[in-house]
């Protein structure tokens, strides 16, 4: 299996290495041009509001004409956003480079599907696995990189490096990457809208899963847009130590994705793996307002890393379970809508809060998120498991 991978692993590396280079840079990025917090926000909802409307419509393409020129279209469009990000002069720039990538941008839900195409369902837990492994492998490098190079050179030159990145990522996918379905018959499918994500959370094979998903990722999008603001408030870390930190994050999602999450996720099943990952969530968030050592910060990001690599395992082969196979980009595509519309939604508020009323009020909006995520998880699974094993009786 892993060396059919190997094509897709080495393009997400690499594309997630330029990408991770943004992450603890922006909120600073944007704080140098006299903005407030509350627009660092803004910042993260520009990519996630163009990625609700055209994360679905690309999935759907990828499912009509084949997930490849879709990569294609969404690294060129990635190409040039980093670029113009370098030389942004102000911050409606800093808008316009995150509005152009989040519109041509399909990467994450066509590259689960992907995948999911190449496995079958029975692996797909493990296969997510080294996905989420070359994930986070770009996250070691990829925030180091950009923390020192801003700090050596200033803001513009870890861009144009993610820029150079993202072109090499359009390179391999155009020459090295197969296609891994063919065209669907003319006729079988049209193309969808926005109105896909409303017709999918009313399916009643997907929209449980979706309805969980979206819970999930309000939570983690207020978390991972206020993270780097509650290291400063907290702990007085700036630009290289949280590059540091991220770095040290993705070694720790390497190690528990390559040597244990695989394994958890095919024994437990992709339900339970993930109300485990939920579970390890809702710990983290309970620390964040007591994490004003870095003990405490260590025991928080290292619980945060467990739930994290579980989640992102298990959930997209969950989703690639209940989606049919002629919809399963579309599908896969919905979810990346769904986490487009709560990092719309929850970055200005977030980091509003931060900025009023302090840590603890973001902490416990994230934690209530994540612990409704948790029930509604165990309620579906409750549910689920009569149904899986008259199934399975049924196929004996």
């Amino acid at each position: 299996m892993i060396l059919r991978l190997l094509p897709i692993l080495g393009i997400t590396f690499i594309d997630i290495l330029g990408f991770s280079i943004l992450i603890p840079l922006l909120p600073f990025f944007v704080l140098k041009f006299g903005a407030q917090d509350y627009v660092v926000g803004v910042v993260f909802a520009t990519y996630s509001i163009c990625q609700l409307f055209a994360g679905p419509v690309w999935g759907n393409v990828s499912d009509r004409i084949g997930r490849k020129m879709v990569l294609i279209v969404s690294q060129i469009g990635a190409t040039i956003a980093w670029v113009l990000m370098a030389f942004a002069p102000s911050v409606p720039f800093v808008l316009l480079s995150r509005a152009l990538e989040g519109l041509s941008g399909g990467n994450i839900g066509v590259t689960q599907a992907y995948v999911a195409d190449l496995v079958e369902p029975k692996r797909r837990g493990e296969a997510f696995a080294y996905v989420g492994a070359a994930f986070s492998a770009g996250f070691v490098f990829g925030p180091a990189t950009g923390g020192w190079l801003a700090q050596r050179y200033g803001f513009a030159v870890p861009f144009l490096l993610a820029a150079a990145l993202q072109l090499l990522t359009l390179l391999l996918t155009i020459f090295m990457l197969p296609e891994s379905r063919g065209k669907t018959p003319e006729g079988a499918q049209s193309a969808v809208g926005l109105g896909e994500i409303f017709h999918s959370l009313r399916d009643r094979a997907v929209a449980p899963v979706l309805w969980l998903r979206l819970i999930y990722t309000l939570a983690m999008y207020g978390w991972f847009s206020a993270m780097a603001l509650i290291l400063h408030a907290q702990l007085g870390w700036g630009v290289a130590e949280t590059s540091y930190v991220f770095a040290a994050f993705g070694v720790l999602q390497v190690v528990l994705q390559l040597a244990v999450v695989g394994r958890i996720v095919d024994r437990l099943g992709n339900r339970v793996a993930t109300n485990l990952g939920l579970a390890f969530c809702v710990a983290a968030f309970a620390l964040v307002p007591f994490a004003t050592s870095f003990a405490l910060a260590v025991v928080l990001l290292v619980l945060f890393g467990i739930g994290l690599s579980i989640e992102n395992s298990a959930f997209p082969a969950l989703a690639s379970d209940v989606a049919p196979d002629d919809r399963r980009g579309t599908v896969l595509g919905v979810v990346s809508g769904l986490d487009s519309l709560a990092g719309f939604v929850m970055p200005p508020i977030t980091t509003g809060v931060l900025g009023a009323f302090g840590v603890p009020p973001v902490a416990a909006i994230m934690t209530t998120l994540v612990v409704a995520a948790f029930v509604l998880g165990v309620a579906q699974a409750r549910r689920a498991g009569p149904r899986a094993a008259a199934a399975a009786a049924s196929a004996e």
